[in-house]
């Protein structure tokens, strides 16, 4: 296939590694032999110096921002008046569900955050204003002086990460694989100003993005975070979207325009790690871990960026965040950055010998500001008793502090007041405006990539009979992916979407207005007239970290339906137009075969009208635009990881591309679907592929193997039938007669599960049950790890409704309390009762939408 023409006026990434002066340092490959695995950091701040063995290599950036004495002088005489408590204070950020305002004064907190699944009051979905009003009461006790101190304001920081994207009404972009097929480093800086302007709406004045990572494997979750696995094209990117939310530096406080704390992330080679891993290690050479990984934060550097935060994930063996050698030694020696190191989650607690309640390593190895969402205050008396015996020398401490206090200050936040009364504050109005809204449909126009235009289907007539299929054509969640209003981005209702257009919508009203005819026909059945043409929408649901890892690269099986659709199609001479929404380049070449035309769409956000622009001609004729998204990613052959390329890097048809007649491709995956999910293990009332549905006794020890409905387990006094749910029997129904003893029906693997990541966080063991009959007897939950079961009472299961479907969530975190092995899951359920009951279920997932979940303080 041929390469699409490359515009010259846009951003050369060959041209870009020769400008930022790397070319002569970059080594030949195999030059630099692969650093051997270093040591953790020590109590002390020991490390070896395996990241700097090759000092030369690693590139110098330039710290934008001028030294000012008189502010320097400033942070000097704060620090000299604030006690102890109050510098721990400072070095520590606490999530909105896990702190209030009295704490933010009692401790002397120096930051906040609203994690994927919090917001004001305990509701994620809290209209902007609560916001608002939540950003003044921090700061008002932050700066109350009733107990004498210091009294620094508070800063907020939040996942402003394709848009402000946690509050309801807000503009929704791209997500940045979707970007990075734009190659427009001007529209970017468009985009970050508009965030920039929407988060100021609300009060917040800190947001942790970009993501400035290099995916080199893209069955990574994140993967949709990055913006291309190319470091020369992320790198362009990262200067123009920082300058977008910040600034330019030295141009007064931040806070006094339109503008916010930028954060770049995650420090480093997260989009390196082994099989595409989340939070894994990256095992590659340090060549490859300058030369790919550390490319876009010199971009990042020489723009000015005030915070940059450390991965979760390690470099040969040894977690980021507790890292000396790159932190201090790389990041802010060798590379020049001085603005304050912030770390993930909770990642603190993964360090080699830390919890999240005690790390000193972090400290020691540079973390200037700990993400301790729900952490934070035994981490406040375990880090004063460590600056008290020394294993935290207090000039560390005051080193991370002045970091703190020299980006408050260069964001004026100390003069710029209560949050409500900044520019920007409470003009609610801004939030998803119409111009906010066309730099987000301009977005998705250009990050559209043609890969097929047979016979050059497109672009369609709008005056034509179009039909509209597949599941993802009319679901503004579906398309805008995860990090939307919660961190996964499931489980959204369309009203907390206001003012956003589906693409289903976007085709209908192109369409009206050119007097053509559109229908939305998810199945793609339809009666009357056959339709000029079909557009087919399919792809991913929505994910972010965990749930979005894949074993191989390809659509989860459940998600292949629409190739029917398409296939029926065909079949009755209807043209089909394939729009794929998705994170990542996955393999489709059925899909390929089957459509005339095939776009990627990747994930659009709240603007679906931009599809239409491009799929359809003006209601004149004419064309409006064309296509001119070309790939981030290599497109796959296969779904085998690191597999043969089908498309390259930088490939994209325009309507205008003279394409030769098509050539069927090969249909072999090259993979064994086979393999088990470890987030995914009972849909449509079976066990996917991996898992298996049994049947126990507690008494005798017999175990029975269910593979079909309906079945009678006569030693356990269990019978099994089929139940709708959905679809006709898209469910099981377990009648458990009490008669023989204890029983359980069980999901189980032959190859554990390494769940102890999903574990770190607010991830649940989610199943979709209804409770037909009452338990006569109390029932438990087990999920059964290296041999052993570990067992929450659930009691009569009064919790749920009788007779109507809920989703119940357990949280994983409850069950490793409970003395599961989190990295050793043979079995995630285990429902059993000594009594009689009836329980139909549907789904087993791990996930964050359910209906009733269970506290773990209850069990």
């Amino acid at each position: 296939m041929p390469r699409s023409h490359i515009p010259a006026s846009r951003v050369s990434c060959a041209a870009l590694v020769l400008s930022l002066g790397l070319a002569a340092a970059l080594p030949a490959a195999g030059q630099v032999a692969a650093s051997a695995p270093h040591a953790a950091t020590s109590a002390a701040g020991a490390d070896t110096d395996a990241a700097t063995a090759h000092p030369g290599l690693w590139p110098q950036a330039h710290w934008p921002w001028r030294r000012d004495t008189a502010m320097e002088a400033r942070i000097a005489a704060l620090i000299k008046r604030m006690t102890l408590e109050e510098k721990v204070g400072q070095i520590l950020q606490a999530d909105l569900s896990a702190v209030t305002p009295e704490d933010v004064h009692r401790y002397h907190l120096g930051s906040v955050l609203n994690g994927g699944n919090a917001g004001p009051g305990g509701n994620d979905y809290a209209p902007a204003p609560e916001w608002l009003k939540l950003a003044d009461a921090f700061y008002d006790a932050s700066v109350d002086k009733r107990d004498g101190g210091v009294a620094i304001p508070v800063m907020w920081g939040t996942d402003a990460v394709h848009g402000h994207s946690n509050i309801v009404g807000a503009t929704l972009f791209p997500h940045n694989s979707g970007l990075g097929a734009t190659h427009d480093p001007a529209l970017l800086q468009k985009i970050a100003a508009v965030t920039a302007t929407e988060v100021r709406v609300t009060g917040i004045d800190w947001t942790f993005a970009p993501t400035i990572t290099v995916p080199q494997d893209t069955r990574w979750g994140r993967a949709f975070e990055g913006y291309s696995e190319d470091p020369a094209l992320v790198a362009s990117y990262a200067r123009p979207f920082i300058e977008g939310l910040q600034g330019k530096p030295n141009a007064g406080p931040l806070l006094a325009g339109p503008h916010v704390i930028a954060t770049a992330k995650h420090f480093l080679a997260d989009g390196g790690t082994f099989e595409g891993r989340d939070q894994g290690d990256a095992v590659v050479d340090e060549a490859t871990l300058i030369k790919v990984h550390a490319l876009p934060y010199v971009s990042a550097i020489d723009a000015g960026v005030l915070s940059v935060m450390a991965s979760f994930s390690s470099w040969h063996g040894v977690k980021m965040t507790g890292n000396k050698s790159l932190l201090t030694d790389v990041l802010k020696k060798r590379m020049g950055f001085a603005g304050l190191v912030v770390s993930d989650w909770n990642a603190h607690g993964q360090v080699a010998g830390c919890s999240n309640a005690s790390c000193p390593q972090a400290v020691n190895a540079g973390i200037d500001l700990l993400m301790a969402p729900d952490s934070w205050k035994p981490l406040y008396h375990s880090l004063i008793a460590q600056v008290r015996d020394g294993t935290v020398p207090m000039a560390r401490l005051d080193e991370a502090v002045g970091a703190v206090l020299r980006v408050k200050m260069r964001a004026g936040l100390f003069e710029a007041g209560r949050p409500s009364s900044r520019p920007y504050a409470g003009q609610f109005d801004l939030l998803g405006s119409a111009q906010h809204r066309a730099v987000a449909r301009q977005a998705v126009r250009e990050s559209l990539v043609l890969l097929k235009n047979d016979k050059g289907l497109l672009p369609l007539s709008p005056k034509a009979r179009i039909l509209v299929a597949g599941d993802g054509a009319d679901d503004i969640a579906r398309q805008s992916g995860g990090w939307t209003l919660s961190w996964q981005g499931t489980g959204l209702d369309p009203k907390l979407f206001p003012g956003a257009t589906t693409l289903w919508q976007g085709i209908a009203e192109a369409a009206k207005v050119a007097g053509g005819q559109a229908t939305l026909s998810p199945d793609g059945s339809y009666s009357g007239a056959k339709p000029d043409a079909a557009i087919v929408v399919f792809g991913e649901t929505p994910y972010a970290e965990f749930q979005g890892d894949l074993r191989s690269l390809q659509l989860k099986p459940d998600l292949r339906a629409p190739l029917e659709t398409m296939r029926r199609l065909k079949a009755q001479g209807v043209p089909v137009v394939a729009v794929m929404l998705t994170g990542r380049p996955l393999y489709t070449n059925p899909f390929l075969n089957l459509a005339d035309a095939f776009v990627v769409a990747w994930l659009p956000g709240s603007e679906g009208e931009g599809v239409a622009d491009v799929l359809l001609r003006r209601a004149d004729g004419t064309m409006a635009h064309d296509f001119t998204g070309r790939l981030p990613f290599r497109w796959p052959n296969t779904a085998v990881p690191g597999g043969a390329t089908l498309y390259p890097l930088g490939y994209g048809l325009s309507t205008k591309t003279a394409a030769a007649p098509w050539q069927p491709l090969p249909e072999q995956s090259g993979v064994d679907d086979s393999a088990g999910s470890t987030t995914e293990y009972f849909q449509k009332g079976v066990p996917t592929p991996g898992w298996s549905l049994e049947i126990q006794n507690a008494g005798t020890g017999g175990i029975t193997r269910i593979t079909s409905v309906p079945a009678s387990v006569a030693d356990s006094g269990v019978t099994i039938s089929a139940t709708d749910y959905q679809v006709q029997e898209g469910a099981r129904t377990f009648a458990f007669s009490g008669t023989k003893g204890e029983a359980a029906l069980a999901l189980t693997t032959h190859a554990p599960a390494d769940l102890s990541r999903e574990t770190n966080g607010e991830m649940m063991l989610v199943a979709t049950v209804r409770v037909d009959s009452a338990p006569t007897a109390p029932v438990s939950l087990g999920l059964r790890s290296a041999g052993k079961t570990a067992r929450l009472p659930l009691g009569k299961l009064d919790m749920l409704p009788r007779g109507a479907w809920t989703t119940l969530g357990v949280p994983l975190q409850c069950l490793r309390q409970a003395g599961a092995k989190m990295d050793a899951v043979e079995a995630p359920l285990i429902l059993s009762t000594p009594g009689a009951m009836t329980v139909s279920l549907a789904r087993v997932k791990l996930g964050m939408d359910a209906q009733v979940r269970l506290a773990c303080a209850t069990h």
